[in-house]
């Protein structure tokens, strides 16, 4: 797939505030500081689409943007930032769940996680939530030029399969990327591209 537009939509604090139109939707979510924004930039080949801080916790809203005038990128709030209050993360959390839950436009949940660390029980747990609700997701491993080597990246990737399948009997598609080097880029554009070919079909 190339990537001809990429356009900010708009902010939405709810669920029920986000865009009626009735286009696919891939949503984008993982822990704060994650390198989420990093990565939708690559994707799109737009340096400042997606704004990126180096303070975590910065997404506090469901941000829409459109590609290819024929679907939308998703950019949630990221989960686990312990610097909000109880309060405003039962908020977050009210918010992704709603969204994730009841939004029909929804087509696929990218989990981003980061490579270089363990398993963290927080992916784990919200994984698992997406699994309790039959909501199709995907994940993507981030960072992975910041490993020592593709070889600690491999083995990283192959601790959170074995964590995974202490529950999943089949694992979602897995995607290793970089931000800064671009890997992984035309795989999960491919992906959405034959997800929305799939769709167009119906």
């Amino acid at each position: 797939m190339s990537i001809q537009s990429a356009e900010f939509v708009g902010s939405y604090p709810s669920f029920s505030k986000c865009p009626e139109q009735d286009m696919p939707e891939y949503a984008f979510i993982g822990r704060s500081n994650v390198g989420k924004s990093s990565l939708i930039n690559m994707l799109t080949e737009r340096k400042n689409l997606a704004k990126t801080s180096s303070t975590p916790g910065k997404t506090q809203m469901i941000n829409y943007f459109i590609i290819n005038e024929n679907w939308h990128l998703v950019d949630l709030p990221g989960y686990g930032y312990a610097k909000l209050s109880k309060k405003h993360r039962a908020s977050l959390a009210k918010m992704i769940r709603e969204y994730v839950i009841n939004r029909q436009q929804l087509v696929n949940t990218f989990v981003l996680i980061d490579s270089r660390i363990p398993p963290q029980p927080i992916d784990l747990e919200f994984i698992d939530f997406l699994g309790e609700h039959q909501i199709p997701f995907s994940i993507v491993f981030t960072k992975v030029d910041k490993n020592k080597s593709d070889k600690k990246t491999m083995e990283n990737i192959e601790v959170f399969k074995k964590e995974l399948r202490k529950s999943w009997e089949t694992l979602p598609p897995l995607f290793p990327t970089s931000a800064e080097k671009k890997i992984g880029q035309e795989a999960l554009l491919e992906y959405i591209e034959n997800i929305n070919r799939n769709l167009a079909q119906y």
